[in-house]
């Protein structure tokens, strides 16, 4: 009995200890979604939301970090040209940005271009881009940036 205590108690340990990743992006995106086609206008496309949740992004790997919410903040439908798609961030206050891209990939950023994240794909594909942004203190104000064009 002493032995089977042992047993779950430390599968329980273990269970808390993993990474987990909770960002679910099948849920509705709190602020919207969009269909762009490449070569589309005005570029760049802006979203105004507030940045952060209470869930760590470290635990997707990588270069994901901030605390991020469980729903997307943003769904991107894309249809690819031969340009590359930017995702970025400006805000007073010091965001992350963490994309899962059509190919089923985590894609993350912290600092940029000082304080703001950026995600760029070189040759991005057609498909569902779930966008997260990410804060470490708080829900800042922040403006979502979708572009082809280099950040200005």
């Amino acid at each position: 009995m002493k032995f089977t205590t042992l047993v779950a108690g430390g599968c329980a340990a273990l269970a808390l200890a993993a990474p987990v990743a909770a960002q679910n992006w099948e849920l509705p995106p709190t602020y919207g979604e969009v269909e762009l086609t490449s070569g589309f206008q005005p570029d760049p496309h802006t979203v105004q939301l507030q940045a952060g949740g209470s869930i760590d992004a470290s635990g997707l790997g990588g270069d994901c970090f901030g605390l991020v919410a469980d729903a997307p903040d943003y769904d991107l439908y894309f249809e690819a040209g031969d340009l590359p798609l930017n995702i970025y961030v400006r805000s007073a206050a010091d965001t992350t940005l963490v994309v899962n891209a059509p190919d089923g990939n985590w894609y993350c950023n912290d600092d940029a271009s000082g304080l703001d994240p950026m995600v760029s794909f070189g040759s991005p594909q057609s498909g569902l881009y779930d966008i997260w942004v990410g804060s470490f203190d708080g829900v800042p104000e922040a403006t979502l940036y979708i572009s082809e064009l280099p950040p200005q």
